[in-house]
Order: C-alpha cells, then sequence, then structure tokens
C-alpha cells in the first residue's frame, strides 16, 4: 500500500508535537513482543521516502529485537490515558518482565509489517529499518556527550521507511 504522502505531511506534525511527552516504540521477534518509551526521534523524507528516525540505547533489550527483525511501530497517544504506561516502559527492561503483560496493554496486528500495534487512542507509523548508525565517542561533541552519556551508554540510530501511517480510535 503506498503512503499518501500529505497525509503523512499532516501526520509528523502531530507526531513531533507528542513524541516529548513519550511514544511507544514496539518491536518484536519471533514470539517475543517488547514496547518501550521513546521521547526524541525526527521524521521527514529522505532517500525518496517517508521516513522516522528513532534512537535506541545499545543496553536496551528492545535493541536486540530491532537488530534481529529490522522492524517497529511506532504508537503516539492522543490523550495522557497512557501516562502511566509510557513511564513503567520507560523504567522497566524487557529483559525483566512482560511489560505488555504486565500492564495489560491491548495489541493490534500492524497493517504492512509483523509487528503488533499498542492499541490507543493516537497516531500509528509502521515502520522497516532502512540503515542505522552506531554513535561513536569521538564523531560526538562533547556538550552531547557530558549531557546525555556520562555513563557511556550510546545510542543506535535507526532510520526506517514508513510503510503505513494513520490513527487508532
Amino acid at each position: 500500500m503506498e503512503l499518501n504522502i500529505t497525509a503523512y505531511s499532516e501526520y509528523i506534525k502531530k507526531a513531533a508535537e507528542i513524541l516529548p511527552k513519550g511514544a511507544f516504540l514496539t518491536t518484536k521477534n519471533g514470539d517475543k513482543t517488547n514496547t518501550m518509551t521513546i521521547g526524541w526521534g525526527t521524521f521527514g523524507f529522505q532517500w525518496g521516502m517517508p521516513t522516522a528516525e528513532v534512537m535506541v540505547r545499545e543496553s536496551r533489550f528492545s535493541k536486540e529485537l530491532l537488530d534481529s527483525s529490522m522492524e517497529f511501530t511506532l504508537t503516539f497517544p492522543y490523550d495522557n490515558g497512557m501516562k502511566d504506561a509510557l513511564s513503567y516502559c520507560g523504567q522497566k527492561s524487557g529483559r525483566d518482565c512482560d511489560k505488555i503483560s504486565d500492564l495489560e496493554l491491548s495489541i493490534v496486528p500492524a497493517k504492512e509489517i509483523l509487528t503488533p500495534v499498542i492499541a490507543c487512542k493516537g497516531l500509528v507509523m509502521e515502520c522497516t529499518v532502512v540503515a542505522k548508525t552506531e554513535m561513536q565517542n569521538k564523531l560526538t561533541d562533547t556538550l552531547v556527550l557530558d549531557k546525555w552519556y556520562k555513563n557511556g551508554d550510546l545510542h543506535t540510530i535507526y532510520y526506517a521507511k514508513v510503510e503505513a501511517c494513520y490513527e487508532l480510535d
């Protein structure tokens, strides 16, 4: 299914507004599905396609799943009803618990990829990774390193094609 670029342009405005409050990044590999909270990312157009760029720290369990599946979904809740779930998913590791089960989150199948979507009133992006870059100390300004990476747990930046973008009720 071809993504409507005009609609995507409107969706990225909503996503950019919601993202600082938190969004779910969901990954799946085999029978294991995990979600985590993100608060950083960018959306736009690169390489002739609609894209989403997300950052996942090297230490995160989601990174293992993402590196295996090379796809993810993003869910941007429209209201504060998911605030506690976003907080929990930002503090707990999928290595130690099943966050989706613990929180009794509902998931629904994605339209274009295998990774499911967190079901809530909000915006959804289904993404397939087309490139990734691992941050390096020597290539990162000390202002950024000193503020965000004192413990050395750098991010990998995933560049993804947005395969589908839509709203859930």
